[in-house]
């Protein structure tokens, strides 16, 4: 096995066959036994089946289980698999996927109950959950499946933290957990698996630092902890020689470099808090494919050699202050496909060989010290002055990192106030980044409208823009025109009792879909008659306002004067928050957020006013942020509900 883990493969796919390799050496093995498809299916398992089709709503990918009792004998296909060995189910999947199989499931939905089902299927050794909408904390239940060898929970919402009873499963080799909504520590029980070899934590709201115990893993060879709200040093990762891949990126980070074993495949630790010199042992990576450590502040030499290491194909230094000369007679691998020198303190001359080896446009060096260079390079004499001023001693960083963790606590200790302080704090920290992201490149096009008939609209949207939108504002629907048929019945004819709030300019309407979706109605009359096109700008700008921590549009509505076609009044649906105002949730009577919750909800609102400033062209300024009008969601996330929209703003001028 493990030469099966030095075959040649590209870094950008080689994460997902690790994690897949897991799985399909127990499908394997299951081809390679007697496997006996008998017809004494337990009942027990029958029955088990059947619930969790039923705890998931009845999805159509679930249907064959109405039709048969051969479960073991199911065809598998992309979103079903069940496999079993000798009459018993050890492997089951099952997918979700936009426009086939979307999670639609009922509002009385039990994460507990299905997961109570699930474990009566005591041999089970894995199982994968895929993108079905789960939510709710992870329930106890889990540390039932003693068997379970491989775990995949990736893309739902599940919340909360880590439960420990996931410490049970002695035999777990894989841990993905990527893309859902689990808050608090990394648990240190974590290194306790002795076969553990993919750990991926990607993208949820973890915080803390990152556990000691990690280092004596020694079977990791996937440690993926990527966005998230990470902090403090890497523990030493040198015993783990059968690391392959370490994605940390995204984080905070620092200010060490990592120190790791020569046999790593892939290094991402882009956009974190490392403020170090980058180590000669880099050298010796010769397996090394992928370096990204873009955007720290890292300072000293760069060390040139990297080009030719016998693996590289991919180096992004990009937003640091390294230094170093380069020459143009220096080697290079000659399967190089990205290289990203950009802002930097870099001076000689762009060597010969990134020209001619890598594609065109596949390298960037701009904001360096490079001479016979056309673009934006600054004088040999920046370059020089700034690698003096950045000459910063480890004590003194050590100093400013104690100096940092007790404004943390001093901010812990102050209650209420200290969670103000947090979120100041945030903001400065996601400032600071953005700064550092404005080396990034050319900002994305984001959305673009061209206005037809009275009461449509129509969005044209490229690629990257779609990315873009799934990033800032995943699981939120399609932005959209809506008819005004639909919004009057989503509230019963704009009926009195569907009325939030005292009659004014801006009436508040609260209603609900024909597919359910609870929905927040803003309805605003024209103080000025205007047609359709006249609000282009305001309705491409108000559709780009998506993000995780805002409350946002999903849709408009005009409502036209019969006689001269003009705009009388405009509707903007919103998302609906069930959970009340974030004050309440601190010092209400409602449900009370513990600490780890307050800390997640100061950096989700930072996130969301930083967002407003910075995160679209141009920014959304004197937004008057109140705790009041920070709303929660199902999951107890941060939302905020009251910012400057544009269209509002000028209607409250008079000037619309």
């Amino acid at each position: 096995m493990q030469s099966l883990f030095q075959l040649k493969q590209p870094p950008v796919v080689l994460m997902g066959n690790l994690v897949l390799m897991h799985t399909s050496l127990l499908f394997l093995s299951t081809l390679f036994h007697c496997v006996h498809l008998s017809d004494q299916f337990q009942p027990f398992q029958y029955n088990a089946l059947k619930q969790i089709q039923q705890f998931l709503n009845y999805p159509s990918v679930l249907t064959i289980f109405d039709n048969t009792w051969d479960f073991c004998n199911v065809e598998p296909s992309p979103f079903l698999t069940i496999v079993c060995y000798e009459d018993n189910v050890t492997q089951l999947h099952i997918t979700g996927n936009n426009g086939v199989f979307p999670p639609s499931l009922p509002r009385n939905f039990s994460i507990d109950a299905l997961f109570s089902s699930i474990s009566s299927l005591s041999n089970l050794k894995v199982l994968s959950l895929v993108s079905l909408g789960l939510w709710g904390p992870l329930p106890a239940t889990i540390g039932k499946l003693s068997s379970m060898e491989i775990l995949n929970l990736s893309s739902n919402y599940i919340n909360g933290f880590i439960p420990l009873e996931l410490s049970y499963l002695n035999n777990l080799q894989t841990l993905v957990l990527d893309h859902n909504k689990f808050t608090g520590q990394i648990p240190h029980w974590v290194s306790s698996f002795n076969d553990l070899a993919v750990l991926s934590l990607k993208n949820n709201s973890l915080f803390g630092s990152l556990p000691s115990s990690i280092s004596s893993s020694e079977n990791l060879r996937v440690l993926a902890m990527a966005d998230n709200h990470l902090f403090g040093e890497i523990p030493g990762l040198q015993n783990l020689t059968n690391l392959q891949i370490l994605d940390l990126k995204n984080n905070y980070f620092g200010p060490s470099f990592p120190v790791l074993h020569h046999k790593v495949v892939t290094v991402d630790i882009r956009n974190n808090s490392f403020k170090s010199s980058v180590p000669n042992e880099l050298n010796s990576y010769f397996q090394l494919e992928k370096l990204d450590i873009s955007i720290n502040e890292l300072i000293g030499p760069f060390p040139p050699s990297l080009f030719s290491l016998p693996s590289i194909n991919y180096i992004d230094i990009s937003g640091n202050k390294l230094t170093g000369k380069l020459f143009q007679n220096m080697s290079c691998n000659a399967h190089l496909v990205l290289v990203n020198l950009s802002s930097n303190l870099l001076t000689g001359e762009l060597p010969a060989c990134l020209r001619e080896n890598v594609e065109e446009g596949a390298v960037s060096y701009d904001g360096n010290c490079l001479s016979g260079e056309e673009g934006n390079q600054k004088p040999l004499s920046f370059c020089h002055n700034e690698a003096l001023a950045v000459e910063v001693s480890p004590q003194k960083l050590r100093h400013k990192e104690r100096k940092a963790m007790a404004m943390l606590v001093s901010s812990l200790v102050g209650g209420i106030v200290g969670l103000a302080v947090i979120v100041g704090l945030s903001l400065w920290v996601f400032q600071r980044r953005n700064r550092r992201a404005a080396m990034k490149g050319p900002s994305t096009r984001l959305i673009t409208e061209k206005l037809s008939t009275v009461n449509t609209v129509r969005l044209l949207s490229d690629a990257r823009y779609i990315s873009e939108t799934m990033k800032m504002g995943a699981n939120l629907p399609t932005y959209r025109a809506f008819a005004l048929e639909e919004l009057k019945e989503a509230t019963n004819n704009f009926s009195h009792p569907s009325i939030v709030g005292e009659p004014s300019l801006i009436q508040i309407y609260r209603g609900e879909l024909g597919d359910g979706t609870a929905i927040v109605i803003r309805s605003i009359k024209m103080r000025k008659k205007h047609s359709p096109t006249m609000f282009t700008q305001h309705i491409e700008m108000i559709s780009r306002l998506r993000h995780n921590h805002l409350v946002s549009c999903i849709g408009h509505c005009f409502e036209c004067c019969p006689d001269d076609s003009t705009v009388g009044i405009v509707y903007f649906v919103f998302e609906y928050l069930p959970n009340g105002t974030l004050r309440s949730s601190i010092c209400g009577g409602g449900v009370r957020l513990n600490w780890a919750q307050r800390i997640t909800a100061g950096i989700g609102v930072a996130k969301g006013i930083q967002f407003l400033h910075t995160g679209i062209m141009p920014g959304v300024f004197s937004n008057h942020l109140k705790i009041t009008d920070v709303l929660l969601d199902n999951n107890f996330h941060v939302k905020i509900c009251t910012y400057n929209l544009p269209l509002l703003a000028r209607q409250n001028a008079g000037l619309m």
